[in-house]
């Protein structure tokens, strides 16, 4: 006897649907097909219906693994989706306006100057300016700094974790620079190049922290030599979509030790990561370095989420489903980054004031480049050094100051001309027309040596 009781076709809750297809391969009269179309609420692609064949036997409802996705029809207004306020009631817990935890800077007493390495250098920094978390995988030339920091950190209360790779460590100092905390890692080229996903979620959810990458040759493994090859992607590749931070580029010892001090009150400033470049042998070579006067005790940023009753309203997250939204919080960044352009731009110039031909260089080429001024100064030409910095943002107020008696632009760098792309763009940008640019340059882990620049600037038209 056949039944009369005739079951309600099926009926798509989309919001509910993953597009996994169980439902399509359990429909046996092929009334259930892929989508094409993601849905704005969650991201994927739900399944599509086409009833017309359909029989109402439910075995698509049987197979779905969501439990509010394919429903009989007539149930659909049981699984409207509803605010959790509405749903569960009101929160068991308020979302207080966090309590202000404001750093506090204690002065140091008078210390003799230390005789350390460029990464021992930037683990003392970041020590006086209150990181108490290091993570980190080792590297070479880099790793001395991550040891060092494995050495105090427990002395100091603080944490150091040797990750399981470049992509656990970026990970980790997401999570603890999402809860307020002064993090920072010590890597090099290929360490950094794995990091980039996290750092673009890092500047997407704004989370400060500071990344030492101290450049080696590439690309690929390459090898362990100095370089700085790296500035192209700390400049203008730190991950997917809008992403920038600003990129240090110390010369010395001393400057990796300002910089890291620097680098966390400005990481702190923008909330967003920042980077300090530093070549091989800037990273290896040891220097004198004199400590600052004070040190800071972090506190709690108002915006972090640190787990206490305080900050529990807040919450750090990178995702906007919605395009509207994704392009708002990109225009705020933007704004930001324009604050750090008019406001960070860093440059240190060398015998410029009446110099017509202008050498620019950064990171351990400045000292070469900085002893060819003085040889070619003993010559009787008027050379000079701009030192960047800052790479990004590109010091370009510097460099128009100088650059209007300037007949020549010689770029010295370790790169196959990443330093010039700044520069060059960076005068695009500001619409400043130049002089003829030249440059000297090496790869490999091979450094411009004093003696090329020298004679390259001899050798350039009209110099002699």
């Amino acid at each position: 006897m056949t039944s009369t009781v005739r079951k309600p076709p099926p009926f798509l809750l989309p919001e509910f649907c993953k597009g996994c297809g169980r439902c399509i391969a359990a429909c046996t009269k092929e009334c259930i097909s892929l989508g094409t179309e993601i849905n704005p609420l969650t991201g994927l692609v739900p399944v599509v219906l086409d009833l017309t064949e359909c029989n109402h036997c439910e075995l698509c409802v049987e197979a779905c693994p969501e439990p509010f996705g394919l429903r009989p029809e007539g149930e659909e207004e049981a699984f409207v989706l509803l605010d959790p306020a509405h749903l569960n009631g009101p929160r068991p817990y308020d979302a207080p306006t966090p309590e202000p935890d404001p750093d506090v800077t204690i002065a140091l007493a008078e210390r003799a100057p230390l005789v350390v390495k460029g990464t021992y250098a930037a683990a003392v920094g970041a020590v006086l300016a209150g990181c108490r978390h290091v993570f980190g995988y080792p590297i070479t030339p880099s790793t001395e700094g991550a040891e060092l920091m494995a050495k105090v950190q427990p002395v100091l209360d603080g944490v150091f974790l040797q990750a399981v790779s470049e992509i656990a460590t970026v990970n980790m100092m997401y999570g603890a620079g999402g809860a307020g905390k002064r993090c920072m890692t010590f890597t090099s080229s290929p360490g950094f190049s794995l990091m980039l996903e996290g750092i673009s979620y890092m500047i997407g959810a704004e989370v400060p922290a500071v990344f030492v990458n101290i450049m080696r040759g590439g690309p690929g493994l390459g090898n362990i030599g100095p370089a700085q090859a790296d500035i192209k992607l700390a400049c203008r590749g730190l991950g997917h979509g809008n992403t920038h931070a600003i990129v240090l580029a110390p010369a010395t010892p001393q400057e990796m030790l300002d910089s890291a001090v620097l680098s966390f009150e400005l990481a702190f400033k923008y909330r967003n990561p920042v980077v300090i470049l530093g070549d091989g042998y800037l990273g290896q070579m040891t220097g004198k370095v004199s400590l600052p006067d004070r040190m800071v005790v972090p506190g709690i940023p108002e915006w972090a989420v640190y787990g206490d009753h305080s900050h529990r309203g807040n919450l750090i997250c990178s995702i906007e489903l919605s395009e509207v939204g994704l392009e708002r919080h990109n225009q705020a960044l933007d704004e930001k980054y324009a604050q750090m352009t008019a406001e960070e731009q860093r440059a240190d110039l060398h015998r410029c004031d009446d110099a017509d031909i202008v050498l620019v260089a950064c990171n351990t080429p400045a000292q070469m480049a900085k002893g060819a001024v003085k040889e070619l100064r003993d010559k009787g030409l008027r050379v000079g050094l701009l030192r960047p910095i800052t790479l990004w943002p590109f010091p370009i107020d510097a460099l128009r100051g100088v650059i209007g008696q300037a007949r020549r632009l010689v770029v010295v760098e370790a790169s196959e001309g990443q330093l010039e792309d700044e520069l060059r763009l960076a005068l695009s940008h500001a619409e400043v027309h130049a002089p003829p640019i030249s440059h000297v340059r090496r790869q490999g882990g091979i450094l411009p040596s004093q003696a090329e620049v020298v004679e390259h600037v001899l050798g350039l038209e009209g110099v002699q």
